[in-house]
């Protein structure tokens, strides 16, 4: 399948990984770019810009194929090295780097002159329209359903992208909700080139997480996140368990009152202990509303070659049928 994704980026298939904290490790971002897909390394998982260059070197170890680094440009006040990261996926010969929080706009030029594609992830179509306009080369728009932060317009992608693809210039994909081959015609429909999935790659056998969390997502129906944040306009979607539920009985309890220290013991430095040690009641973790459309756990080249054999099959069978009635 060709799209302007995949001319843009030198891929097989439209589909991307998302950069996930504790998740985008070289051994899974290998595997779906030798799927065919675009693997992401997330980048600020690595603590300096010397473990990122590391990964870097690891994943080149692992695929010949194209892939990508996640940066996350964070509002806080003692900001990570990001000139550091930027260096080191310049140096490590990185061609596409995916952008998500505030904006990339100073960073961009020391990508673009090393000739790095930059897809930034927007949760709104204004924003969308903001990276185009400082000269990302595409965009992944991210709707209400997805794992993480939605932002706080809370606008699905059965209306989100529609609305990029009356706006937007630029490529775009989708983000949020993506599961399977539906999922990737569906977005093809509404003008999307592709589609980015988070939490379906999660539940693959290369992911480098524990078991407990690849199951806690096939076990989880669409009902089973929750946002948290939302009072402090920080929306993030998770999977729910007994320290999610605290925390929004809290949240609940000091209203207008409530602070980030609040809720510390629920959010901060948690990652570790779900992610690799499978305690999933540690605290709060991303998860899309995906979840209620997983139930398996296959490897990155199951997945992709499932999802574009049903999509192919979709595409001729079932939609050119309708046309012919």
């Amino acid at each position: 399948m060709k799209t302007r994704i995949t001319e843009l980026f030198g891929i097989e298939h439209p589909i991307i990984q998302g950069g996930m904290h504790y998740v985008g490790f070289a051994e899974l971002a290998a595997a779906v770019s030798n799927a065919g897909g675009l693997g992401i390394i997330t980048g600020l998982t690595q603590k300096t810009p010397g473990d990122l260059a590391n990964e870097i070197a690891r994943c080149h170890d692992m695929t010949d194929k194209p892939f990508g680094v996640n940066i996350t440009f964070l509002p806080i006040v003692q900001s990570p090295d990001y000139p550091g990261y930027v260096k080191a996926i310049v140096d490590g010969g990185v061609k596409v780097v995916e952008t998500a929080g505030n904006n990339p706009q100073e960073y961009l030029p020391a990508l673009k002159d090393a000739g790095v594609k930059v897809i930034h992830k927007c949760t709104a179509v204004r924003h969308a329209l903001k990276a185009q306009r400082i000269g990302c080369d595409a965009v992944s728009v991210d709707g209400f359903e997805c794992g993480g932060h939605p932002g706080e317009d809370d606008i699905p992608n059965m209306i989100l992208l529609p609305r990029a693809a009356d706006e937007l210039e630029i490529p775009f994909v989708s983000s949020g909700g993506m599961a399977d081959a539906r999922s990737l015609v569906a977005s093809l429909a509404m003008g999307a080139e592709g589609m980015n999935m988070g939490t379906r790659f999660i539940a693959t056998r290369e992911a480098p997480v524990h078991e407990n969390v690849k199951q806690a997502i096939v076990d989880a129906s669409e009902l089973d996140t929750r946002l948290i944040m939302r009072p402090l306009r920080n929306t993030e979607r998770v999977l729910t368990n007994p320290a999610v539920e605290r925390l929004l009985a809290k949240e609940k309890e000091l209203g207008e009152n409530l602070g980030f220290g609040d809720i510390m013991d629920e959010v901060a430095g948690v990652y570790p202990r779900i992610m690799s040690e499978g305690d999933m009641d540690a605290g709060a973790w991303s998860c899309g509303m995906v979840a209620g459309l997983i139930h398996d756990i296959p490897t990155c080249k199951e997945l992709i070659d499932r999802i574009m054999s049903e999509a192919e099959t979709l595409i001729s069978s079932r939609l050119g049928n309708v046309l012919q009635n």
